[in-house]
């Protein structure tokens, strides 16, 4: 994969691009606003693994020495120079949609630095942070495509499935945090803590999210897919429980990442739109 492309996680981008389809097909509001959230979405989230990386090159190169910059393929400045592109383009797109999306989006991209830069260092801090940003991409597309109150809610339930994964992220990068001085929460309060923390997590969600259709945001084709991450998730809090080592929490966090995919299919074939089109 091409280096500039890789910096970015473009899966990661995708996802979070995602999240307003997902709004716009509950919705059912295809504009061409809603089009160009999409691209703003992608960028700025595009910058902010780039600036991440920026900040990370020396963890990476003890936890993942094949990334870009470690790896020689893209040099510091470099990385530094197209996140800030990525940002202000990002930025600039979203003022053109409207004011309080370029306000999100210039507030969101200069939280992500700060992110990089520092407050994912402090436990507990860095995990909420990154996982209302996933939350706000929600969000973000409720407000362009006038979905504000169904956005926040499917923006908890996905900061509650994020913090489960960031959590065990950090369990799984703990050695190269140590050696950095990191200050995650499985450095400060240890293994075991933090494998509650994230299953608690991964409960909470799978307990509350039916509650989606019984409120009436999804029909009844939501359910099915839904019971699919249920069991993806609930099996994940009770792997990461048993066994907190480097090489399971590298597994559990594969699996949330997948119980979030299946999630995020479970919105689009349960929103309103869709179901009539069958």
């Amino acid at each position: 994969m091409n280096a500039y492309l890789e910096i970015i996680r473009p899966g990661n981008a995708a996802m979070a691009v995602i999240a307003v389809i997902l709004v716009m097909l509950i919705s059912g509001n295809f504009t061409l606003s809603a089009f160009l959230a999409c691209i703003v979405v992608f960028m700025v989230i595009g910058g902010g693994n780039a600036i991440n990386d920026y900040f990370d090159h020396k963890i990476d190169a003890i936890n993942k020495p094949n990334r870009p910059i470690p790896s020689g393929r893209i040099s510091l400045k470099a990385a530094r120079i197209y996140s800030i592109v990525l940002f202000v383009t990002g930025t600039i797109i979203a003022f053109i949609i409207g004011l309080l999306p370029g306000i999100l989006a210039l507030s969101t991209s200069i939280l992500l630095v700060l992110y990089a830069y520092n407050l994912k260092k402090m436990a507990l801090i860095g995990n909420i942070v990154v996982s209302f940003f996933t939350g706000l991409t929600f969000v973000f597309g409720g407000v362009v495509v006038g979905a504000m109150e169904t956005s926040i809610y499917l923006g908890f339930f996905a900061f509650l499935m994020t913090m489960a994964r960031e959590i065990v992220k950090d369990m799984e990068d703990v050695e190269g945090d140590r050696k950095e001085g990191a200050a995650t929460l499985p450095i400060i309060y240890g293994m075991k803590l933090s494998s509650i923390l994230a299953a608690f997590f991964m409960i909470i969600a799978s307990v509350a999210s039916p509650v989606l259709y019984f409120i009436g945001i999804f029909n009844i084709l939501y359910l099915a897919p839904l019971f699919a991450a249920i069991v993806v998730f609930l099996i994940s809090a009770a792997s990461i429980l048993k066994d907190q080592s480097i090489q399971n929490t590298a597994k559990v966090s594969k699996r949330i990442k997948m119980g979030m995919g299946i999630t995020f299919l479970a919105f689009a074939v349960g929103s309103p739109f869709l179901a009539s089109l069958i």
